[in-house]
């Protein structure tokens, strides 16, 4: 009698926790090429490649870890397809139709709280502009039992958004927390260096510089970070998740959305740890509710939203027809470069963070990247790429929703009711960035007047025709056909160089 073949499970780098693993044989792919095709930070890679080791060494005899310029290549010199090969779920559209290719037994999605059924429920018979995430972060609340008591939501409401919205502490130059968990380097992270080190002297080219590694590459890691944001920074996430101070890049953000997205923590026994705080009187409700609202309200949507828009989604969509490509600045990401053509220091201050660690907390990455980039009409299939390679957490299915949606309504409200467009008023009221820059943020004509201000007076004057029957819009429009300077101002942007 023959036996049964015994199925291979790959596990991507997104897949590295134990949640993805029922204890058969493993297959790890570990492929350079990637770094040659898409640009990716320095950081990133080394995270990526060094998880990847960190769990072929944990799994040890049960696993194969293969270096390789083709995953189809690998999977297919072991004769890995059909039912050889087993797979959980997918973590994009690429992969999803090279295992259809394979054959492979797909397994259902792990990592998340809710199903693709699920959502698909929720999601029937509505049009693609009430597939908004209040609702549906409401609907995996009620279904789950998360913070709630009885039918009714914990504290009475489903968001404390509007008690998350402190500016930082005046003359502050940090909220006074101790810095982050960070790990300590290992021999496997020597020899990653190592390896990036042989790559770059090969050509490829990464963005942004080396740097200790600072994320979570292990599950013993990413415990450790969870255990450090409950203990350090829970209690004051929510009143200051909006702030941004130009001294203290991390504020009480927890920055696992890294190893969320690695696969090393699911989503849920974050939410049960932060929750338990609560009930025992250890953490707020504002900033425990907004973090549950982070995990399984956006973070769950924006997965689902993935799949359900389709492969052509991020390609297909471009509403304010933006096609400026984005500067030397963003690419080279280097000091010299981003000091030369960079003079607003909210801008040039994110783009350092983020060159420096492939990383910065979602406010800078929406109100000064993303705004900066709506404002001047960046291309929106660029900038997701960009994103995605330039941040440590930026993953295919992440950044299409974040990127082409909600940062740059370039779908033209499925993702956000509005454009996410602001002036330096904005900059000015929840961060320090303004007391230390040569532009005047109350200024939009004029030497000095702010990027931001007068970026946003000639957005809408660019996006007037294609905006004009979004109801959200009328004031900000009515504003606009009041200003007096509005010719001067749009001719100025026009011609600016120097942001």
């Amino acid at each position: 009698m023959t036996a049964e073949p015994v199925a291979t499970r790959w596990l991507t780098a997104e897949q590295l926790g134990p949640h993805f693993d029922d204890g058969g044989p493993v297959v790890l792919i570990e492929s350079h090429e990637v770094f040659r095709r898409r640009p990716t930070h320095r950081q990133k890679a080394h995270l990526y490649v060094s998880a990847l080791r960190h769990r072929a060494r944990q799994l040890d005899d049960r696993v194969e870890l293969v270096e390789s310029s083709s995953y189809a290549d690998a999977l297919g010199a072991r004769g890995l397809r059909g039912d050889r090969l087993e797979v959980v779920g997918a973590t994009s559209w690429a992969m999803r139709a090279l295992v259809e290719r394979l054959g492979a037994t797909v397994l259902p999605d792990r990592g998340f709280v809710t199903s693709r059924d699920d959502f698909a429920a929720w999601a029937e018979g509505r049009k693609p502009s009430q597939l908004v995430m209040d609702r549906f972060y409401r609907f995996v609340r009620e279904e789950s039992g998360i913070l709630m008591e009885g039918s009714a939501p914990a504290g009475g409401q489903f968001s404390f958004d509007a008690d998350n919205r402190e500016r930082p502490p005046k003359g502050a130059a940090t909220l006074g927390l101790p810095a982050p968990w960070a790990p300590e380097e290992d021999d496997i992270d020597a020899e990653v260096r190592a390896t990036l080190d042989a790559l770059e002297a090969d050509g490829v080219r990464f963005l942004g510089s080396d740097g200790p590694r600072q994320f979570a590459a292990t599950r013993e890691e990413a415990l450790a970070a969870l255990d450090d944001f409950i203990e350090v920074r829970l209690g004051d996430f929510g009143p200051f998740e909006d702030a941004m101070l130009a001294g203290d890049s991390v504020m009480a953000h927890s920055r696992l959305s890294v190893p969320l997205n690695l696969g090393l923590l699911h989503p849920l026994e974050v939410v049960e740890r932060v929750v338990a705080e609560y009930a025992a009187g250890r953490a707020p409700l504002n900033s425990v509710e907004g973090l549950v609202r982070q995990l399984i309200g956006w973070r769950e949507w924006v997965w689902h939203l993935y799949w359900h828009l389709g492969p052509d989604y991020t390609t297909s969509n471009n509403a304010l027809d933006a096609r400026t490509p984005l500067p030397a600045s963003w690419w080279a990401f280097d000091s010299a470069v981003i000091a030369d053509e960079v003079e607003a220091a909210c801008l040039s201050s994110v783009l350092t963070d983020v060159a420096q660690r492939g990383w910065a907390h979602h406010i800078p990455r929406l109100m000064v990247l993303g705004n900066h980039a709506l404002q001047r009409g960046y291309d929106p299939v660029e900038l997701t790429r960009w994103f995605q390679g330039a941040f440590v957490d930026g993953t295919p299915w992440v950044m299409p929703a974040n990127v082409v949606g909600m940062s740059q309504w370039a779908d033209g409200g499925v993702v956000a009711t509005k454009p996410y467009a602001s002036g330096g008023a904005y900059i000015q009221r929840m961060s320090d960035y303004c007391g230390s820059c040569r532009f005047d943020p109350k200024k939009r004509v004029g030497e000095d007047a702010c990027p931001f201000t007068a970026g946003y007076w000639a957005f809408l004057d660019r996006v007037e025709p294609s905006i004009r029957g979004n109801h959200r819009m009328a004031q900000p429009l009515a504003g606009l056909r009041r200003l007096a300077d509005r010719d001067q101002l749009v001719a100025q942007e026009r011609a600016r160089t120097r942001y």
